[in-house]
């Protein structure tokens, strides 16, 4: 910690001390924690405001008759973990989503998931609550079944209250959850007239999966293995960050070479997704010779994925202590030409995806997101370097490899699709730039570090930069090995709202291309 955040935080404390806030400082694992009562709640998040903290996360936990409520901050690359205790006989708290927006939807995942009410929420409507659970069953309350109690047929989710379209020649267009291609379910409900869209609300939750219901009790090569299926196109990001977390809260360290490869392993899984999606984004606005060609050197990057770790998508490479694969002189040459062939087919097809003058007339100025709105809601990843949001978890929080080397952070001003679309090429330019340096630093030795069972109660929290953006993960250890709570925070969870808002005054036909230019995971959202 330098001394310019050391300041901060000092100060920042100081300033609840003086409002009244009774905060209690302890140090666990990597992180600060900073315990505060209840009735504090909302007042930190309106001071953390004036100081220009970003609201990261949130998550709870049922604890015999308390709840443990967990909210995390950003500032300057240091986490501030913040946590207060409320009893089950009266579970509420004021609301944090009345400061910033970000938190809205983590508060109503919480409040169906526990029962916890947020007094003030400025959306009381249910969120991830299904019918297959009755109105007052709270699936991740310790005494609830995994399994639940299903009813033979789980009645249709048909009543869920969308914002009402009013005025003359204004219409609602319903959009999912079940699409035409092969995307996950997700609803969206437009207000439109003619062509233009007044609003836009999304409902998701369709592909839930129960994933911290069933983390509950695992061993951490088991959880590993559950979080790299979080989102399966980020399956090393989900997986190192569960990884990390686990580490920290065992006291471990990774062996340096360890480190490398999973370096080079989330910069591959980064480069193969951003030339999926610049395809895909071409394909919306109907240049299928660009997503022909994206798509081709995708296949012929994850190709080499599989020949040299076994995977296409590298899943369960990355495993509690280290790594499961290792990398022969052989491999790394490869991977060399690997990228000089990528460079150079690249370079031909964005030359004529630079010269296209009707790809040009559809993508630039669309979907506009501001910076001010992107900074609101607290927007991560390409979504946020778009509307020149320059946090990157590498270069800002840096864990290894990345503490090792210098990179520049991809960065776009306009806020529109090109922006998103430019802002791929160039994370894909600086990836395939870290893994030659990954490979030229490569380390000898070890690719595993022999696990030590934490002690119960043991916690910790962790972030990785994923190729969508920052990933947040929790862990807390029970006795023999198993895991008493974990929460993974997807980068789509922060960056979903913002669709809603880049779409305002596009046209409905451009709505395809606005989401694929934000491609938010419904997977990763619907834990």
């Amino acid at each position: 910690m330098n001394s310019t955040t050391a300041n901060w935080q000092t100060a920042f404390f100081n300033q609840l001390v003086l409002k009244g806030c009774v905060v209690e400082r302890i140090s666990i694992a990597s992180a600060m924690l900073w315990q505060i009562e209840s009735r504090d709640w909302q007042l930190f998040a309106e001071q953390g405001l004036e100081e220009q903290l970003r609201w990261v996360a949130g998550w709870a936990e049922h604890n015999q008759s308390q709840f443990l409520v967990n909210a995390c901050f950003e500032k300057q690359g240091l986490y501030l973990w913040l946590r207060t205790i409320i009893t089950a006989e009266k579970p509420e708290l004021p609301s944090q989503a009345t400061v910033y927006p970000a938190a809205s939807r983590s508060e109503r995942h919480t409040r169906d998931m526990f029962g916890i009410e947020f007094i003030g929420h400025p959306d009381d409507r249910r969120w991830t609550r299904h019918k297959a659970w009755s109105e007052n069953s709270y699936p991740l309350r310790k005494d609830f079944p995994v399994q639940g109690t299903p009813d033979h047929i789980t009645p249709p989710d048909m009543d869920y209250p969308f914002v009402k379209s009013h005025g003359t020649g204004v219409y609602e267009i319903p959009v999912g959850p079940v699409h035409a291609g092969i995307i996950e379910p997700g609803h969206f409900r437009f207000q439109a007239v003619g062509e233009l869209i007044l609003n836009l609300e999304e409902r998701l939750g369709y592909v839930h999966k129960g994933i911290e219901k069933i983390a509950e009790g695992r061993v951490p090569v088991s959880l590993a293995r559950l979080a790299g299926r979080i989102s399966g196109d980020t399956t090393v990001g989900h997986a190192w960050a569960a990884c990390m977390a686990m580490e920290q809260a065992a006291g471990i360290s990774i062996p340096p070479r360890a480190a490398f490869l999973r370096g080079i392993l989330a910069e591959r899984e980064r480069v193969a997704n951003h030339l999926g999606d610049m395809g895909a984004i071409c394909n919306d606005v109907a240049f299928i010779f660009a997503q022909m060609q994206f798509t081709r050197i995708r296949e012929l990057w994850l190709r080499t994925n599989a020949q040299l770790f076994g995977h296409r998508l590298l899943m369960d490479r990355i495993i509690p202590g280290g790594v499961a694969c290792d990398l022969t002189d052989t491999g790394c040459a490869l991977i060399r030409q690997d990228i000089v062939r990528l460079r150079n087919e690249l370079a031909d097809i964005l030359m004529a995806v630079d010269l296209n003058s009707t790809l040009e007339d559809r993508l630039y100025t669309a979907g506009y997101l501001a910076p001010e709105l992107a900074a609101a809601y607290g927007a991560v990843g390409y979504v946020g370097r778009a509307s020149g949001q320059r946090f990157d978890v590498r270069k800002d929080a840096p864990y290894a490899p990345y503490d090792q080397i210098s990179f520049k952070v991809a960065v776009e001003a306009q806020g529109d699709i090109a922006s998103r679309f430019w802002v791929r090429n160039k994370e894909i330019n600086s990836a395939l730039k870290l893994i030659e340096k990954f490979i030229d630093l490569l380390p000898p030795g070890d690719i595993m570090t022999a696990w030590r069972e934490p002690l119960a109660g043991s916690e910790s929290l962790a972030a990785v930069e994923g190729w969508r953006g920052e990933i947040v993960s929790y862990v807390r250890f029970e006795a023999d090995n198993k895991i008493a709570r974990f929460y993974s925070r997807d980068p789509s969870i922060i960056n979903w709202p913002a669709l809603e808002k880049l779409v305002l005054d596009n046209i409905v036909p451009d709505f395809p291309v606005c989401n694929k230019s934000l491609n938010g995971s419904y997977s990763g959202n619907d834990l």
